[in-house]
């Protein structure tokens, strides 16, 4: 779960349905995003990021440091 992407949602006093429809998806592929269960494309994650003021860089935060992390037993 994105807990920081429903709590940045909350904040701005936005429903799902908003934020999907001004980042141009549909509700149910938001809410997956939300829900971690997708990753957005970078298009749509630099879209949602400016509806919801944030740097849209963080959707894939947890993935680049999982990588380093698994890197750094390999080494």
């Amino acid at each position: 779960m994105r807990e920081w992407l429903k709590q940045r949602r909350l904040k701005a006093r936005l429903t799902q349905e908003q934020v999907a429809e001004k980042s141009g998806i549909a509700r149910t592929t938001y809410a997956m995003y939300e829900q971690g269960e997708r990753d957005p494309s970078v298009g749509v994650a630099v879209n949602i990021a400016d509806v919801l003021k944030f740097n849209w860089t963080l959707f894939f935060e947890d993935k680049v440091r999982k990588v380093r992390n698994e890197e750094r037993k390999v080494i």
